[in-house]
């Protein structure tokens, strides 16, 4: 006779004993038997205890079914915008939800391949040390060129085997398309300000204003894909717009008198005034659309802005009706910061062939240097907007890369004798008499932002000594006196709490600028450094006219009571 196991079975049963649910009564002595009354008690002893066998009556298990928490649980998952399925070993769709149901045969039969593939995977040890569950991503494009990503990961049992794939799919086309953009604008940025210095410096003024000009048209047509356009300037005495490089439009049409105005002056007249874009989805439709290519239908129009000034407007047309986007308007005035930079350059050009003593490749680095971090600002802004799109978060970094490159580009081609203006007359730009010969500690971590505020306050005729941490700002205190301490609060070694306590030990008058990202204050700092004698706090991101208007009021002398 065989021996009887000893070890105690447990058993859930749904239903109560007094209903004649008695399960005990017939169960050996090494079962242990534990009711549940309602389907909510039964999920409950569930999550707190380990059953073998969970039993139940058909009328029980059907009540079960429409527990409310369930329902909605369904509910949510038919609901939400992903596609979500279970593949079996098989490659066969077990369940799937009416988002996944809806897409196309192709697009199933592709996630169902790649669970299979995610199946073979983890029955062979794939992502061994990571668990048997880690996921895998996919990603495949359609033949109507629609792009998904897949993210499939394998279902396992008590046992540790993988019995199915539970998979996600999600459309990510638009996600793809708004990339491209991006690399365009990043190359249009490029293409645009990136100066080949041995190139150029063979050039005269006259070819170097043609230079300029044929690269926005190139970036326009070839990068953004805008055939038809027309870029306005405009006059800041009489309020004219002047266009200055026209498109596929007739010369009549784009010399149409507008004025910076509201009213009567079409709708680049109105973008000028208001110094807000306007898309026109239907110009027939649209009362201030003024005629510019035959058969427009629609129309995009976005400022030219330099340094929070409205300086032109750009107007691109289609024969197409609702041809532009909200993401063509987003990214063409990202595009159009460097178009209006251009041309101020342009500007500049322009300028020096009129004079006998041109300008300094000096004065042309304080020039660009605030639209420039203007266009960094815009576009951390705009990485803000696509939390959880990784890739486009890493593209507009990259425009932000570039952007810097751009900016030290410059400086190179202007820094020599037979740079962008060849040779270099004395200064003439006039200092500014409050911050000029002022010596500034910089303190930040982040490159970017230490040679942006390092540019733009050696341009004012300061002193700047920038360092990358905490500790070093501290070690410059105790060496050297400066006028003025700015800082950032979350730096490496050191903080910039720091740095303040520093700098008024060793000098309490020194006035001291606190800089973060929104949200960042560890320990109050700003709290206790305003107690302490904190001179301003500055917000990242923030605008070149913020520092300067900080700094100047910082460093004005206290009027002394008579």
């Amino acid at each position: 006779m065989t021996e009887r196991s000893t070890q105690t079975r447990n058993v859930l049963v749904l239903g109560h004993p007094d209903l004649g649910d008695n399960f005990d009564r017939w169960a050996g002595s090494d079962v242990h038997v534990e009711y549940a009354e309602s389907a909510e008690a039964a999920a409950d002893a569930l999550r707190k205890g380990s059953f073998d066998v969970v039993v139940s009556r058909a009328s029980a298990f059907a009540s079960a079914q429409a527990v409310p928490g369930s329902s909605q649980a369904n509910a949510i998952i038919d609901s939400v915008d992903q596609g979500i399925c279970i593949v079996g070993e098989n490659g066969v769709m077990d369940w799937a939800n009416p988002k996944l149901l809806s897409l196309s045969r192709e697009v199933r039969d592709r996630v169902c391949r790649c669970c299979t593939e995610t199946f073979t995977w983890a029955k062979s040890g794939g992502g061994e040390g990571a668990g048997p569950s880690r996921a895998r991503r996919f990603s495949f494009t359609t033949e109507t060129n629609d792009h998904y990503e897949v993210t499939a990961t394998p279902v396992i049992d008590l046992h540790h085997r993988v019995t199915q794939v539970a998979a996600v799919v999600w459309d990510a086309t638009r996600s793809r398309r708004l990339q491209h953009k991006i690399d365009a604008i990043d190359q249009a940025g490029q293409e645009l300000l990136s100066l080949d210095t041995e190139q150029f410096a063979r050039l005269d003024t006259r070819e170097r204003l043609q230079f300029l000009e044929q690269r926005i048209v190139r970036c326009t047509q070839e990068l953004l894909q805008f055939d038809n356009f027309v870029i306005f300037v405009l006059d800041r005495k009489t309020k004219k717009l002047e266009p200055v490089l026209v498109s596929g439009m007739s010369d009549e049409r784009a010399h149409t008198e507008l004025f910076a105005s509201t009213e009567g002056n079409g709708i680049c007249g109105y973008v000028a005034a208001r110094g807000k874009s306007y898309i026109c989805p239907d110009t027939s439709m649209d009362p201030r659309y003024r005629k510019g290519i035959d058969n427009a239908q629609s129309s995009l129009s976005v400022p030219l802005i330099l340094r929070d000034e409205v300086v032109g407007v750009a107007n691109f047309e289609s024969t197409k009706q609702a041809a532009f986007s909200e993401d063509d308007r987003q990214f063409a005035e990202i595009f159009s910061r460097y178009i209006a930079l251009t041309l101020h350059l342009l500007e500049m050009l322009v300028s020096e062939r009129r004079t006998t003593t041109g300008r300094l490749g000096h004065d042309v680095m304080n020039e660009i240097t605030a639209p420039l971090n203007d266009i960094l600002t815009e576009t951390e802004n705009l990485v803000e907007d696509y939390i959880g799109h990784d890739d486009l978060r890493h593209r507009l970094r990259m425009v932000s890369e570039n952007a810097v490159k751009i900016r030290e580009t410059i400086k190179e081609i202007t820094s020599g004798e037979t740079g962008l203006l060849g040779a270099r007359p004395a200064a003439t730009q006039p200092k500014d008499p409050l911050l000029d010969g002022k010596r500034i500690l910089l303190a930040d971590d982040e490159e970017i932002i230490r040679d942006t505020v390092r540019d733009v306050l050696t341009g004012y005729g300061c002193y700047v000594h920038a360092v990358a941490d905490g500790a070093a700002a501290i070690d410059l205190l105790r060496d050297h006196t400066f006028d003025l301490v700015l800082s950032d609060i979350k730096m490496p070694n050191k903080s910039g709490y720091e740095v303040f306590a520093a700098a008024k030990a060793a000098n309490s008058a020194t006035p001291v600028i606190l800089t973060t990202g929104f949200g960042y204050d560890p320990n109050h700092c700003i709290v206790r450094a305003h107690r302490e004698g904190l001179t301003a706090v500055l917000f990242k991101p923030f605008k070149v006219d913020q520092l300067i208007h900080e700094i100047r009021a910082a460093l004005k002398p206290v009027a002394t009571a008579s």
